[in-house]
């Protein structure tokens, strides 16, 4: 099928599904976490997916099957605009990426520096005072946000 839609169209088609099917849900959020951060495994993508669309959300049986599956449709849709995500092994930079890709798109790089712009001493000493797990899920709601945007 060859349709010719504009952008804005297609997006409202998107959210539509989104809203409906939680394996389209599952598969945007992957792209959208993607497009953006590197070197994420599959532990961290799972957990960042279920932070917005609940904890069993690649189900409770088959989840890795499900994962995988949905990294496929991932991987594709990375390459219909030129772009391959790869996985890689080693170490110290253990996940998947996109080829040729820095570990952080300009556009969040940007968003870091702006955001660094604004914190103040106080924010900092709040935030030293937080337990790692609050620490963590305060960390996953403003990906959450930035990821809106």
């Amino acid at each position: 099928m060859n349709l010719l839609l504009s952008p804005k169209a297609i997006h409202a088609l998107l959210e539509d599904a989104i809203e409906r099917d939680i394996t389209t849900a599952r598969r945007a959020i992957l792209v959208q976490i993607l497009w953006n951060e590197r070197f994420l495994t599959r532990s961290q993508l799972i957990a960042r997916v279920g932070y917005q669309l609940g904890r069993n959300c690649f189900g409770a049986l088959a989840w890795e099957d499900t994962f995988y599956r949905d990294m496929r449709v991932v991987k594709q849709a990375f390459r219909v605009v030129g772009l391959v995500l790869e996985y890689n092994r080693k170490k110290e930079k253990r996940g998947y990426y996109v080829r040729g890709q820095d570990a952080l798109s300009i556009e969040f790089k940007q968003m870091i520096k702006a955001g660094a712009e604004e914190v103040d001493q106080r924010q900092i000493d709040i935030y030293r005072k937080l337990s790692p797990a609050a620490r963590f899920k305060q960390g996953c709601v403003i990906s959450a946000q930035l990821a809106m945007l």
